[in-house]
């Protein structure tokens, strides 16, 4: 009975009759409790904020400074870009040019430019899951969590491989999605096109009225540059000399 009557002490509720003892003891193992909450509570804030400031290091702190100041992309764009055109495009392939000469980055920046903002997020997003995707899908070796772009050469090769070799169809689908970017940027470089024989002919077209209204294939409505007083007669219909430029 007396056990009873402290227990109901001990919950808050004022009993006549029960020893200070008891109602002292009580209270102490509340306070205990509480305190052990409050550092609880401390605790998760703590490792809350190192975690964040883990977070906040790891997607912008340690790049080095890009090559030229760029109008979409960032420093990390930038680092990735030249990371991945390294790995797919290595120096000394097939073609002269290497993936860090073609300067993929500049041509990111210019070609998203082009684009509407929605498509342009996206496509940084991809560059994005690439770049940290490193902290749940490791490569190999010392220091095999880190960025994409932190990564030695042969590590880079692992994860772009577990990309590509994935039973994943999504993970096999954005690996795609880089590739396109790259290749367009890297084959797109007129040595690249000189070095394979398929550089474009040059072709003078007349300026006719449709391109006062409408840009190029690609660009935004500000890049239209003609005005009335540009406009040139049409072709002659002299076709082009396939012949001229091939060795």
């Amino acid at each position: 009975m007396q056990r009873e009557v402290a227990q109901l002490a001990g919950c808050g509720r004022r009993v006549v009759g029960v020893p200070v003892s008891s109602r002292s003891h009580c209270h102490g193992a509340a306070a205990v409790r509480a305190n052990s909450g409050y550092a609880g509570v401390v605790f998760f804030l703590v490792a809350l904020i190192i975690a964040g400031l883990f977070l906040l290091h790891r997607l912008v702190r340690g790049y080095p400074q890009p090559r030229e100041r760029y109008v979409v992309i960032g420093v990390w764009d930038a680092a990735f870009l030249d990371a991945a055109a390294s790995t797919f495009f290595p120096a000394g392939g097939s073609v002269p040019l290497s993936g860090l000469e073609a300067d993929l980055p500049g041509y990111a920046d210019r070609y998203l430019a082009s684009l509407p903002s929605r498509q342009r997020l996206l496509i940084r997003a991809l560059f994005m899951l690439f770049e940290q995707s490193t902290i749940v899908l490791p490569a190999r070796g010392l220091g095999a969590f880190r960025r994409f772009s932190s990564m030695t050469p042969e590590q880079r090769k692992v994860v772009l491989r577990g990309w590509a070799e994935s039973r994943f169809y999504l993970r096999r689908f954005a690996f795609t999605a880089l590739k396109a970017v790259l290749i367009m940027g890297y084959f797109g470089r007129p040595e690249c096109l000189q070095f394979l024989e398929v550089e474009s002919f040059e072709i003078e077209t007349p300026i006719a009225r449709a391109d006062l209204l409408y840009p190029p294939i690609g660009q935004a409505l500000e890049s239209i540059q003609y005005a009335e007083a540009d406009l040139t007669p049409p072709s002659d219909g002299t076709p082009v000399n396939m012949a001229e430029g091939i060795r």
